[in-house]
């Protein structure tokens, strides 16, 4: 299913579908501001953790990861 929305609230990331269904989570545990949802496409989204940058699906799971020491 497609990602609708996705929504941090305090150091959890919530991924909805297009319906408003909750499909899946990530705990991002913030250390800095810089940390948190980047942005979101309808098959996945960006979260900055540190100089890292991960990708994960619909579901919340970790499809990819960069480094990313420039942030």
């Amino acid at each position: 299913m497609a990602i609708g929305s996705a929504v941090q609230k305090g150091s959890t990331i919530f991924i909805y579908d297009e319906r408003g269904l909750q499909t899946g989570a990530i705990f991002i545990g913030v250390a800095q501001p810089s940390d948190g949802l980047l942005g979101y496409t309808g098959s996945s989204l960006s979260v900055r953790k540190g100089a890292t940058i991960f990708t994960y699906n619909d579901k919340g799971q970790q499809i990819g990861s960069v480094f990313s020491p420039a942030h």
